[in-house]
Parts: structure tokens; sequence; C-alpha cells
């Protein structure tokens, strides 16, 4: 059974806009659900979504046909680049010793360019949330605003991720061992916390942190 051409476009740019559903592709594309079922029976691209998806995100048409080249054109000299708006909640990560302020609610809206958001990520599963304490000083220092990839939930090691132990969420270098998680603090004044095996079933790892800003007073 041949491959279908509709099937592997749509994952290639959902994975490469952060665009989080079939429906959402539609409707950035300005079309019904059904415009895209349809496309998928006769197995073929319609050449106005190729048109459409590189004015919105300056996607290469030859890479969104065939997968080969880079995944962006150069837009260094185009003043219409697509943006993307990220939330940023209530909630406070703790570099230390545990925050247990997880509101939800959105409190403002920090903007990004999509392509950027595209090479790092899932830009829908994207959220940015402000860091007290001082455990991660100096590449993070309290005040600081991160973002999280939730989507990027397995461990690697070394890297910083959002942390939730029971009720608190913490944001730590995590090194896993076969029988414990490490979570680690960059400031040499806290020690690294180890949790053991059988207390991991209460451990989320809520996304890992791919970018701060700091703002200066």
């Amino acid at each position: 059974m041949a491959e279908n051409k509709i099937d592997i476009l749509l994952k290639r740019i959902l994975d490469a806009s952060g665009i989080s559903s079939q429906a959402e592709l539609a409707k950035e594309l300005g079309i019904n659900r059904s415009g895209i079922t349809h496309a998928r029976n006769k197995n073929k691209i319609p050449e106005k979504w190729i048109i459409k998806l590189y004015r919105k995100f300056k996607f290469n048409p030859e890479w969104m046909e065939t997968g080969v080249g880079p995944v962006f054109l150069n837009t260094e000299s185009s003043n219409d680049i697509a943006y993307k708006q990220i939330p940023k909640v209530a909630a406070r990560l703790s570099a230390g010793t545990g925050s247990f302020e997880c509101g939800e609610e959105v409190t403002q809206y920090l903007c990004f360019q999509s392509s950027w958001l595209a090479r790092k990520g899932s830009a829908a599963r994207m959220v940015a949330m402000e860091v007290f304490g001082n455990s991660m000083e100096p590449v993070i220092r309290e005040g600081d605003t991160v973002l999280i990839d939730q989507s990027q939930n397995d461990i690697m090691a070394g890297a910083i991720y959002a942390v939730g132990v029971e009720d608190t969420i913490l944001v730590k270098r995590l090194e896993k061992h076969p029988d414990k998680l490490v979570l680690s603090s960059d400031n040499k004044d806290f020690a690294p916390i180890y949790l053991e095996a059988t207390a991991l079933s209460k451990v989320r790892i809520l996304g890992r942190v791919i970018w701060s800003s700091r703002e200066y007073r």
C-alpha cells in the first residue's frame, strides 16, 4: 500500500509549527476539517496549502512536500514574520526548597517567533513561569521567567526541568539512576535531592526548561 502523502505532510507540519491537531491546522489553512479528509482520500497535497503555510510560517515549500532541505526560507529581509503567544501562568517555580503556589491562571502572554519555537519543541505545549529562590544561580536567578516545554518530559541527564514532587514545584537539573532520581542545584550551597525508587510515583516531570529571561531593575 502506497504511503499517504497527506499523513506524512501533516506530521511534518504539526511537528514543526507546534500546531496541536488537524482541526487547528485546518483553521490555519482556512478550510473545513473535511478538506483534510478529502485530500487524504485523493493522496494529493493541494498547492494552495503550500502557499498558505509558506505565508504563515515561512516554511520551505520543497521541505513541506519532500522533507528535504531547510525547514524555513530566509526571512531576514521580510517584515512579515509569524509570531505565537505563549501563556505565562501564576504558578511560580521554586529554585529552593519548594513552591506551593500552583495556580494555573494565565497572567499574561509572551510573544515568540514561531520559527524559533518550532526549532525548540512543541509550541502548543509550552508555558512560562516565574522562578523564586536562588538554588539555580547563576544560570537562573530569582525573578527570572523560564519557558517550559511540557512535551519534553523524558529525562536528559543534566538538563533543567520543572518537577512536581507531591504538591511542590521545583526547577532542577535531573539525572536518572537505576534506583533513584537526583535533583541537583547549580548553587553549590544547596545539596542534591535524592528520590529513591519508592518515591518516584509521587514525581511529575512537568517539562524541560528551554529558555529563560531576566528583567533588570
